[in-house]
C-alpha cells in the first residue's frame, strides 16, 4: 500500500503528507491521537503535535499535503514554509477501491449493524417513545462492538417523511410505521443500514409505497458492477420511483460511497466508473410530507461479476405486534 501512496505523492509533486485523526489517517494505520508523517523512505512516523509532525517534514520539502481535517490553529503551529495542498487528492483516489482486509472490515461493519436491526424486531415498540428506542439501539451497538454510533434514527408516524429527523419525545402508537437506522463504525470502516416496521399495522397505502421504494433499490443494485457510470444506480432508483407516481416525492440522493468514512468516494453523481473494490450505502427513500414515508438504506459491494448486499438481513416490512 505505501507503494501506492508514494507514487500518488511523487505524481502530484508531494514530499510529504502530515495526517492528523481522520479517515485518512485510518488509511495509513494511524490509532488513536497524533500524527502521522510520511515521506519519500521509511515507514509512516508518528508526533504527539503539530510542531513535532513539522520537524519530520524534511527542511527540503516544496510541497506537503495535509489532512483535510487541520486545523487552522494546527496549520499556524506547524509553520510549514512550503506549499500546502490537501492529502485527500493523494489518497482519495486510493481509498476508492477497497483491498480485500477492507472489505473483509466492512462485511464484518455491514454485519454487525445489520444484526442490530434484526433484533430490533424484537422489541416492545408500542408505547415507547422515538427517543427511548434511540437509546436502546446506541446501547445494542455498543453490544455488538460498534466503536463509535455515528447516527441513529427512529422516526414514527408522520415523522418518517422528515429526512432529516432526531428521536424525540413522540410515543410510538399502533398503525405507525417506523423507520430505523444505525449507522457505526467498527475497527474503523462505517456501515449503515436502514429498516422500517409497523406497529400493529401499516398506515393505509403504505405498502404500496413500501414495495416501490423497495424496487427502486433493486433497480439501483442491479446496475452496480464494474465499468457502469457511478450515476446510473441513483438514475435507476429514480425513474423506479417517477414511473409509479411518486416523482415528487423522491428523496435528493439514492447512496454514496462508505468505507472509512460514513460519506466518502465514489459520489452517484458522477460518471466516474465503478469498479472492483468499491463500496457504496445505496439508500433508497420516498417522503410524503405530512403523511409518512419509508427509506431502506444497505452496504454494497462492486464485485468482479456484479454486486454483493453485505447486509444482507430482511427488507420485508415487519409488523410489530407489541
Amino acid at each position: 500500500m505505501l507503494g501506492d501512496v508514494r507514487a500518488g505523492m511523487a505524481a502530484a509533486g508531494v514530499d510529504a503528507l502530515v495526517l492528523r485523526p481522520s479517515p485518512d489517517f485510518r488509511y495509513l494505520g494511524g490509532r488513536g491521537t497524533g500524527y502521522l508523517v510520511l515521506t519519500a523512505e521509511g515507514p509512516p512516523r508518528t508526533a504527539r503535535g503539530p510542531a513535532e509532525a513539522a520537524a519530520l517534514v524534511p527542511a527540503s520539502a516544496r510541497r506537503v499535503a495535509v489532512d483535510p481535517e487541520t486545523r487552522a490553529r494546527e496549520l499556524l503551529i506547524m509553520g510549514l514554509d512550503t506549499e500546502l495542498m490537501l492529502a485527500s487528492a493523494v489518497l482519495g483516489p486510493l481509498r476508492l477501491t477497497k483491498r480485500p482486509a477492507e472489505v473483509a472490515a466492512l462485511r464484518r461493519a455491514a454485519s454487525a449493524a445489520d444484526s442490530v436491526l434484526l433484533a430490533a424486531r424484537e422489541l416492545t415498540w408500542f408505547g415507547a417513545t422515538e427517543r427511548d428506542m434511540g437509546f436502546r439501539l446506541r446501547a445494542m451497538l455498543a453490544e455488538a462492538g460498534c466503536d463509535e454510533a455515528i447516527s441513529v434514527v427512529v422516526a414514527a408516524g408522520e415523522h418518517t417523511a422528515e429526512p432529516s429527523h432526531e428521536p424525540c419525545d413522540r410515543v410510538i402508537n399502533p398503525g405507525d410505521a417506523v423507520v430505523v437506522s444505525v449507522c457505526g463504525r467498527w475497527d474503523g470502516y462505517c456501515a449503515e443500514v436502514a429498516r422500517v416496521l409497523a406497529v400493529a399495522e401499516p398506515p393505509e397505502d403504505f405498502d404500496a409505497m413500501y414495495s416501490v421504494v423497495l424496487a427502486a433499490q433493486q433497480a439501483a443494485f442491479d446496475l452496480i458492477r464494474p465499468g457502469v457510470p457511478a450515476f446510473e444506480p441513483a438514475r435507476a432508483a429514480r425513474e423506479a420511483i417517477e414511473g409509479s407516481g411518486y416523482g415528487h416525492y423522491v428523496s435528493e440522493r439514492q447512496g454514496r460511497g462508505i468505507g472509512l468514512s460514513d460519506d466518502e468516494g465514489p459520489s452517484l453523481t458522477s460518471g466516474q466508473q465503478l469498479a472492483p473494490g468499491m463500496t457504496i450505502c445505496l439508500e433508497t427513500a420516498i417522503y410524503l410530507p405530512e403523511l409518512f414515508g419509508a427509506r431502506v438504506a444497505d452496504v454494497v459491494l462492486c464485485g468482479p461479476e456484479g454486486p454483493e448486499r453485505l447486509s444482507p438481513g430482511p427488507q420485508n416490512l415487519h409488523i410489530a405486534d407489541h
